[in-house]
């Protein structure tokens, strides 16, 4: 299991992946999952992606080649149509390999999320599930999340909010929603990939990657604990003085 996030407020866009790939217990390594397309001063498209490593691979290994001959992800007119782009490569490798997958009882199992703006339009983010269709963030709804997302969420539903919240703070919100994931599931692990994106800069200027030992990811992390002992203790104390329970409870 992996986990990704990105996050959509009124200034950019913030997308944060981990790097942790396993078969199995004995079977840990590290691939990157976070990879860009950028013509600077036309178009940034970033996607991370969670599930099948040989699956997520093959999209990109499609969706580079396109791009470097100047079609699909270079020559999309729309964001929109960037996204049915991925749909189309994950439904094209899903022709290649899921009937192999499937007698083999394992899972076509590939999600991505994809930031980015192209020129003349709005930025945006997008959810793209393992048959190819679409969910776009809203204000309402102004992050996504794939892998193992249970453990970051309630971080994110708290702090997050599309109008309000700073792209800085939205960044420090990933972090920490990836560090809490970390605390809790084993599957889940360094490097993090961090990638802050303003709104029609057309460039990625603000790319990060923490390795486990990065003295600044250990101070988040430390800083981070903390803070919650601190607030911990600030709480008023439980009041057991209110109405009796039923012993029959």
């Amino acid at each position: 299991m992996s986990y990704c996030l990105g996050i959509k407020t009124s200034d950019g866009i913030v997308l944060a992946s981990d790097s942790r790939t396993s078969a199995g217990a004995d079977q840990v390594n590290t691939c990157q999952k976070m990879h860009s397309f950028v013509i600077p001063g036309e178009r940034v498209l970033v996607a991370v992606t969670t599930g099948n490593l040989s699956l997520s691979q093959s999209v990109f290994t499609l969706l580079r080649q396109d791009f470097d001959q100047g079609r699909g992800l270079a020559a999309a007119p729309t964001f929109y149509d960037a996204v049915r782009e991925v749909g189309e490569k994950i439904r094209r490798v899903a022709e290649l390999d899921q009937e192999a997958l499937e007698k083999a009882k394992l899972r076509f199992n590939v999600h991505f999320i994809l930031g980015g703006q192209i020129k003349g339009s709005e930025p945006e983010l997008y959810l793209i599930y393992p048959v190819g269709n679409p969910i776009r963030s809203t204000p309402d709804s102004p992050f996504l999340q794939i892998g193992e997302s249970k453990y970051g969420k309630p971080i994110l539903d708290r702090g997050i909010s599309y109008e309000t919240t700073p792209i800085e703070q939205a960044a420090k919100y990933a972090l920490l929603s990836l560090d809490s994931t970390m605390r809790s599931n084993a599957t889940v692990g360094p490097p993090v990939d961090l990638m802050l994106y303003r709104n029609d800069t057309l460039e990625v200027t603000h790319r990060r990657r923490f390795q486990g030992h990065d003295s600044d990811w250990m101070e988040l992390h430390m800083r981070w604990e903390q803070a919650l002992r601190k607030a911990i203790h600030e709480l008023p104390e439980v009041n057991y003085d209110g109405p009796a329970v039923s012993r029959n409870l």
